[in-house]
């Protein structure tokens, strides 16, 4: 892609560009930390000396993403296994209600949108087509999506179970674009970018203040476009 053309805007090279949701639309991961900060005050008084309780919630949560997926439903559940094989059963009741209790409240907490993101869809959108593409649980992430207010700004918004090469290209191919005319937005270097430019499609990366542990990437060959923002993107794109 090249931008040394007078007048020339990258946007004019794409046909399709699409965003991530949770911390890139909306703030997610902040309710998640908050919740396993909660979790270790309840079960590490239960828990033998020597055991961090967050990375062996961390590991549980890893193996369960194969049975499990994505989402605040299955991170309850790998809460309750932890609690109790850490433990060895030890753990109270109550505590368990307790920790199911957080899940549950996870599922009905507003969407908190960041900040510019109805103005940068708005700007993005009367240019070009602009779609959603999220993983996670379905009935979770599509409340998330219809209370936003974001919903009618996308021709398509789709819930994956997972975001790999293999699934964006069958995503391209719904969507009727070649991965070179194709662009995806997002804060996850492992999610968003790598498996996007792994086919040749195009990517941006806009990095949020916190990152799950299991979307941490330390080490990659990829030359990677980052901008500080989402406010950002319309200046990229050449749209002001």
């Amino acid at each position: 892609m090249s931008d040394t053309e007078p007048n020339h805007r990258r946007i004019d090279d794409f046909d399709v560009i699409a965003f991530d949701a949770d911390d890139t639309l909306w703030k997610s991961e902040d309710h998640f930390q908050a919740t396993e900060a909660r979790f270790a005050e309840l079960v590490d008084p239960y828990s033998p000396a020597g055991i961090d309780v967050l990375d062996a919630l961390h590991a549980i949560e890893r193996l369960d993403i194969a049975s499990q997926g994505y989402g605040v439903k299955a991170f309850t559940i790998s809460m309750v296994r932890a609690a109790i094989d850490m433990t060895d059963g030890a753990v109270p009741t109550e505590v368990i209600r307790e920790i199911v209790e957080l899940g549950a409240a996870m599922l009905v907490d507003p969407v908190h949108l960041l900040p510019h993101v109805p103005e940068v869809l708005d700007q993005v959108g009367r240019a070009k087509r602009i779609v959603l593409i999220t993983k996670g649980d379905l009935v979770h992430q599509t409340r998330k999506v219809t209370t936003s207010g974001l919903e009618h700004h996308f021709s398509d918004i789709e819930i994956v179970l997972e975001k790999d090469p293999p699934i964006y290209a069958k995503l391209m191919e719904r969507f009727g674009v070649v991965p070179e005319r194709f662009c995806m937005v997002g804060n996850s270097v492992r999610s968003d970018v790598l498996p996007v430019l792994a086919l040749g499609a195009h990517a941006v990366h806009i990095p949020y203040h916190l990152t799950w542990d299991l979307e941490r990437v330390d080490d990659h060959d990829e030359d990677v476009v980052e901008l500080a923002s989402l406010a950002e993107l319309p200046a990229w794109l050449g749209l002001s």
